[in-house]
């Protein structure tokens, strides 16, 4: 991750981003409130609707410590959604006649993760495939300041004072390395497998919470979690859709 080029892309379209994210998150709450999905797995689902998908679930599950089959039914609902995205946005873009750089905007702040907002960019084009990639690595910096607010809220007391605050400092180490890629050019050839190794340690990771969701787990929580992913989903590409048209 070049973070030039991220920064400057994200700082371009703050407050875009920032609206979205927001909306994403008080919707996503409001809905599972309403629709009772117990637990966090409401906040899991709106953060990875609203940031990028499964690495933002992973990130604030390992400050607020849920229940394992919470983080499962979370990854579960968004990676269904994101799979439909990489199909169904291509198709939707050309429908509605959007320009590559809408598109790629687009793309980038209603598709969960970032493999699969590269994947519709590439299928609508090389002008898209930039400004979504660019733009969703933007959009996933901001893992950084939910993951820490949401620590530094959930270690507060009836007093609100701070009690044994889960820092993540594993995102802290994500910048550092981020940044030591960036701004030394000598660390540049170790930084594809660092990248890669990186990649599979969140894969492994990933497929380990996946095993603890069992039919007994889907049988409790039922079909709410999917509801409110699929509702929220919705919503966030609809209001999404003029914010990238603004933003081009």
């Amino acid at each position: 991750m070049n973070l030039d080029v991220v920064l400057r892309v994200g700082m371009n379209g703050a407050l875009v981003t920032a609206t979205s994210l927001a909306l994403a998150v008080v919707l996503g709450l409001a809905l599972g409130s309403w629709l009772d999905v117990e637990g966090d797995t409401p906040l899991l689902i709106s953060i990875g609707t609203a940031i990028c998908g499964g690495s933002a679930i992973a990130a604030v599950a390992s400050v607020i410590r849920p229940k394992d089959h919470e983080i499962s039914v979370a990854l579960a609902v968004v990676y269904v959604l994101n799979a439909v995205g990489l199909l169904l946005f291509p198709v939707l873009g050309h429908l509605f006649g959007l320009s590559e750089p809408v598109f790629g905007r687009w793309a980038a702040l209603a598709i969960h993760d970032t493999s699969s907002v590269v994947g519709a960019g590439l299928a609508y084009g090389t002008v898209a495939l930039a400004i979504a990639t660019t733009t969703k690595l933007a959009r996933a910096l901001w893992i950084v300041p939910v993951t820490i607010v949401t620590a530094v809220l959930r270690s507060k007391d009836d007093a609100g004072r701070l009690r044994d605050v889960k820092w993540p400092w594993f995102i802290l180490g994500f910048v550092a390395v981020a940044g030591l890629a960036t701004w030394v050019p000598a660390l540049a050839p170790y930084t594809q497998p660092a990248v890669a190794a990186g990649r599979r340690a969140l894969v492994l990771a990933l497929f380990l919470i996946g095993l603890s969701l069992s039919p007994r787990a889907l049988a409790k929580v039922g079909p709410r979690p999917l509801v409110l992913g699929i509702a929220l989903w919705v919503v966030i590409a609809a209001v999404s859709l003029p914010l990238a048209m603004l933003a081009s």
